[in-house]
């Protein structure tokens, strides 16, 4: 009989390991490599997290479908970016326990780390390269033997840089991957390298934070103990079919089902009540999950951060330890007392929810809600100090900006939230934040002196200057409503407005009247920070590829412009002393955001 399915639990160290002539393959359909560094970051903690868990239990990543109809090709079906991710890892990984490896100093006790750095160098040698003993010694004498070895192929149609993993692969070391990576055109600083370089560094980077010891127990936890479930099909159809299936079911238990089920246990005769307390709870944590606010888990998580806090958990010596543990352990192994009294701890985690009940529609929270999602952590550790009733817009502001300006910066920067200037500042933070004795203009201070110790005006007024993305289009917007003393909200499905358009049947004619007459000046203009703003999504879909001269009109009653927008740059623009829209405009525009934002992020006063 055919084969037709087979799923194995593997080690993700065995699943990269091919034999010599078998591949992975991105299919022509699949998207480009997309992951930055918000999902490396991501992946990064919670393999810090599972080490310093020091269980026996192993890690696991998800599932991947592959493909297998095509003799000696694994189509990724589902997992391309967690595989690619990984390979990036690993790839990082070699070149530092190499460059380790030949500085080590030997001495009768390192003997056995030093083994231990090599076994690990030897098994990343074996799965990158797809080598046995005799290959691996050969290519440690020359490496240019692992040229044309090719472990993942990519023949995605939306990929631009199908080549930027091999040439990273192949590379001795990390110059000289910096020297091969692809440079995008028109690009500064960070921003040149493609997704596949910038996690690449990110992941060299943070092992570069690590000892001798923590690298070769990170490269034996990650080799050794963190799994997939592979599925391989031999039919392209049913391979499809399973990947729609398991993202549309099957869901495990999570921290909060687990938890819960210990609180009701330790109810005894007060079942009745915590029923009806946790399904309240579940109820309105639904609600604001659907709203994409918080779920359970994120309250149940909010109020580990809050109690570690009061209780000075983090804090060692003057030193902040900033490993978390997972929700699951934190509750029924390290703090199991809080399981104890399954009421006061409904109502405590009741009140979190609460509290992003009653803020949740405030433009300030929507905006900062738009940055990244650790900043839901301290927002509600800081409220958690008030009663839901009591609290006011006015509350809420001071604490919100100075977060926003701390997470603008993790917006602009080639660092993820993990990073020492975020992570572990906010640790120690907390403290003050949840501690109501702290007034604001103590955390207002604390906040200032740690953005002007670590970064300089010169260097964020670049990187806003060169910023691409849509997020920080948001904050110029408030900012510059703020400064007009206008009211600042925004729907949920407001749209990113293009003034001069990115696309679009007149784009030609558009840009040729701009002054632009290469399409890679126009790709590096387009999307800078001063040609974006919110428009209402009617508006936006009326005239989103119109004429400047059309957008800006006032005298035409039956169409929609700038005119009918609540936005403030919309109605500032309806004045606008032009009927073009230039590149000299953007410029300025940019300009200008970037002094208004910078002065936001320093706490600029106006002169």
């Amino acid at each position: 009989m055919a084969k037709n399915i087979e799923p194995r639990l593997k080690l993700i160290s065995e699943y990269l390991k091919l034999e010599k002539s078998d591949n992975f393959v991105i299919p022509e359909y699949q998207r480009g490599y997309s992951w930055d560094i918000t999902q490396c970051d991501k992946l990064w903690q919670d393999v810090e997290t599972f080490i310093e868990s020091e269980t026996s239990d192993p890690y696991f990543f998800g599932t991947i479908i592959i493909d297998c109809s095509d003799d000696n090709k694994f189509s990724l079906i589902d997992g391309q970016q967690r595989t690619t991710t990984f390979l990036l890892l690993l790839k990082a990984l070699l070149i530092r326990l190499k460059e380790v490896l030949d500085k080590f100093t030997k001495d009768d006790e390192s003997e056995a780390l030093e083994e231990g750095l090599k076994e690990n160098r030897n098994k990343i040698i074996d799965v990158l390269y797809k080598v046995d003993v005799d290959d691996r010694t050969e290519i440690l004498k020359k490496w240019d033997k692992v040229k044309g070895i090719t472990i993942l192929e990519n023949k995605s149609i939306n990929e631009q840089y199908k080549d930027e993993l091999k040439l990273i692969v192949e590379a001795i070391d990390y110059t000289a991957a910096e020297k091969n990576a692809h440079k995008i055109p028109r690009k500064q600083k960070e921003n040149k390298y493609t997704n596949h370089f910038r996690n690449f560094k990110y992941f060299y980077n943070k092992l570069c934070e690590k000892s001798e010891s923590q690298l070769n127990k990170f490269a034996r936890v990650f080799l050794g103990k963190c799994q997939i479930i592979e599925i391989r099909s031999w039919q392209v159809d049913q391979a499809i079919t399973m990947f729609n299936s398991l993202n549309s079911t099957g869901m495990p238990l999570s921290d909060a089902d687990i938890i819960s089920a210990k609180l009701y246990y330790n109810a005894g005769d007060d079942k009745k009540h915590f029923n009806e307390q946790w399904e309240n709870l579940n109820r309105l944590a639904n609600e604001l999950n659907a709203r994409k606010v918080v779920n359970i888990d994120a309250i149940l998580q909010q109020f580990m951060y809050v109690n570690r806090a009061v209780k000075k958990e983090y804090i060692n010596n003057e030193s902040v330890d900033v490993t978390t543990p997972g929700l699951r352990r934190y509750y029924t192994e390290l703090k199991k007392e809080l399981l104890i009294e399954p009421l006061e701890l409904c109502g405590n985690l009741m009140k979190i929810a609460l509290v992003w009940d009653k803020i949740k529609e405030f433009p300030i929270v929507k905006l900062l809600l738009k940055f990244n999602e650790n900043v839901k952590l301290y927002l509600s550790g800081y409220l958690y100090r008030y009663e839901p009733d009591d609290i006011s817009q006015e509350d809420v502001l001071e604490i919100s900006e100075c977060l926003l300006r701390l997470f603008t910066i993790l917006e602009l920067v080639d660092a993820g939230y993990s990073s020492k200037n975020f992570k572990t500042f906010l640790f120690s933070e907390n403290i003050k934040l949840v501690v109501k004795d702290t007034a604001i203009d103590e955390i207002k201070e604390d906040f200032n002196n740690h953005i002007s110790k670590n970064w300089t005006v010169i260097n964020i007024k670049e990187l806003i200057y060169e910023y691409d993305k849509n997020i920080l289009v948001y904050l110029n917007e408030y900012l510059y409503a703020k400064s007009k003393g206008d009211d600042f909200d925004f729907a949920e499905n407001v749209n990113i407005e293009h003034i001069m358009p990115a696309s679009g049947r007149n784009i030609d004619t558009i840009r040729q009247d701009a002054g632009i007459t290469d399409q890679d000046e126009f790709n590096s203009i387009v999307n800078k920070l001063g040609n974006k703003i919110l428009l209402e999504e009617s508006i936006n879909k009326s005239l989103g590829r119109e004429w400047f001269k059309t957008k800006k009109q006032t005298s035409v009653n039956n169409k929609s412009g700038y005119k009918d927008s609540k936005y403030a740059i919309a109605q500032a623009l309806i004045n606008f002393s032009n009927d073009t829209w230039g590149k000299d405009d953007i410029d300025t525009a940019t300009k200008k955001a970037v002094e208004r934002i910078v002065k936001f992020i320093f706490n600029k006063q106006d002169d």
